[in-house]
């Protein structure tokens, strides 16, 4: 998980907070503009952002498939009147979340996104379609209890991972890129226009940064020498692009 111990050092006269949510709560929070927390019966946020991934992954994950971590300010006088409890974090009555709202700093961020286990079925189709088979140790972390989505890691790195379905998706809307890539599989990226990419020709198969405008293998950019090193650097939150030398 991308972790940082504690964060309360935002902007000055503020602290930061880390709340984990599902998907309905993250829907109402976007149509508010993330500028306001939805009415409800209370509300509970922690200082650490490990143990708002925890929660997310322990809670809303399993229910609903899928879990967030957000992120956002108040005012520190504001926040005083509040006990902060070991546990729980600061807990905020429900009739206090438009007092809340109203000494929120800044807008509220999506940090982190985390998903159910991908299904054998997902695995296979997409096998077929490659014609080899993936990685055991990226089977093994997809169809684990979570998986990092896609977020903001500690190192300030913002990674996006694919699922099965949504790597061929991405292979078939990438024209001619795929046919210059043998063996390739997309398995992420940063959300913008590299891709995070497995040359499935070698054993292990290493991860490799590929622009979207690479025309073969030439030009990828090593960023680890296998997927479980990758996996480890992700969820510890130290995993940064490598870029070469420009």
């Amino acid at each position: 998980m991308p972790e940082q111990d504690h964060d309360d050092g935002g902007r000055a006269g503020t602290v930061v907070l880390w709340r984990a949510v599902g998907q309905a709560e993250l829907d109402l929070v976007a149509a508010a503009g993330w500028r306001a927390w939805p009415a409800g019966p209370g509300f509970a946020a922690v200082p650490e952002r490990r143990r708002a991934a925890q929660l997310s992954r322990e809670r809303f994950v399993p229910a609903d498939g899928v879990g967030y971590v957000v992120r956002f300010e108040v005012e520190r006088a504001y926040l005083e009147r509040f006990a902060a409890h070991r546990e729980h974090g600061y807990v905020i009555p429900a009739k206090e979340i438009a007092g809340l709202n109203a000494h929120l700093v800044g807008a509220i961020t999506e940090e982190a996104d985390y998903r159910g286990p991908v299904s054998d079925r997902e695995f296979a189709e997409a096998e077929r379609a490659l014609g080899r088979p993936l990685p055991a140790v990226w089977r093994s972390y997809l169809q684990g209890a979570s998986w990092f989505r896609r977020g903001w890691l500690a190192s300030g790195a913002y990674v996006w991972l694919n699922p099965p379905r949504e790597m061929l998706r991405l292979h078939e809307a990438w024209d001619g890129g795929t046919a210059a890539h043998p063996g390739i599989a997309v398995i992420g990226g940063d959300g913008a226009r590299e891709h995070l990419a497995l040359d499935l020709r070698g054993d292990p198969a290493p991860v490799l940064l590929v622009d979207i405008t690479s025309a073969g293998w030439e030009s990828g950019i090593r960023q680890a020498d296998d997927v479980g090193a990758f996996i480890r650097r992700v969820e510890d939150g130290g995993f940064e692009f490598e870029f070469g030398d420009g």
